[in-house]
């Protein structure tokens, strides 16, 4: 005589099948087709999106953020940037600096990929550079418009929920590096909280 599991335990063990299965296959997406997701996932709603395609830049930063951030990991741009103060700060001080820096990255990208709303874009994304331990990556992004090849390098950390953008190079220099140097002198100035006060001032100042 055959036996039967009961439906709710059959029912159980698929969905927990396909759950190990999908984290297994996001885990093993590669650094490249990341960044390749997100940065042309982005673009191609900017433009199938009318408002977005006309320059309105609230809604280029919400594709901005729907579309890029979740491929980011931008808490951790953050305490590199921050530095040795990082570990200092209170709970509170930790997460307004990340949500203030996270804003100003995101306008900044937002900028940045506005000025390609009319532009008839080609990407190409080199395969990835990794390092000895095989947990950080950089990819070599080339954006080919009317202007030419203009790169963009994105460096990811491999983490439990796969391959994250931490720091981006699109002006011949790290972001993090720029504002490394940035933040140690409203550090210097104002401990934690100056620099928490400098960035809100910035961003109320670009919100204008």
């Amino acid at each position: 005589m055959k036996r039967y599991l009961p439906v709710r335990v059959v029912l159980f063990a698929l969905a927990l099948s396909a759950a190990l299965f999908s984290s297994a296959s996001f885990a093993q997406v590669s650094p490249d087709a990341v960044v390749k997701g997100a940065v042309e996932g982005t673009v191609n709603a900017m433009k199938a999106d009318p408002a977005a395609r006309g320059g309105d830049m609230a809604k280029i930063t919400q594709l901005v953020q729907t579309r890029f951030v979740p491929a980011t990991d931008f808490e951790r741009t953050t305490r590199i940037a921050v530095g040795k103060a990082w570990s200092t700060a209170t709970p509170d001080q930790q997460k307004a600096l990340y949500e203030q820096f996270q804003t100003l990255l995101v306008r900044t990208y937002t900028s940045s990929l506005s000025q390609l709303r009319d532009e008839d874009v080609k990407f190409k994304f080199d395969a990835p550079t990794l390092d000895a331990g095989g947990k950080d990556a950089v990819v070599q992004s080339h954006v080919y418009s009317t202007g030419g090849d203009n790169p963009v390098r994105y460096r990811l950390e491999k983490t439990p929920d796969g391959w994250k953008i931490y720091d981006i190079d699109m002006m011949g220099a790290w972001l993090i590096q720029v504002y490394q140097t940035q933040f140690s002198g409203q550090l210097a100035k104002g401990g934690v909280d100056g620099l928490i006060k400098f960035l809100a001032a910035h961003n109320a100042r670009t919100a204008e």
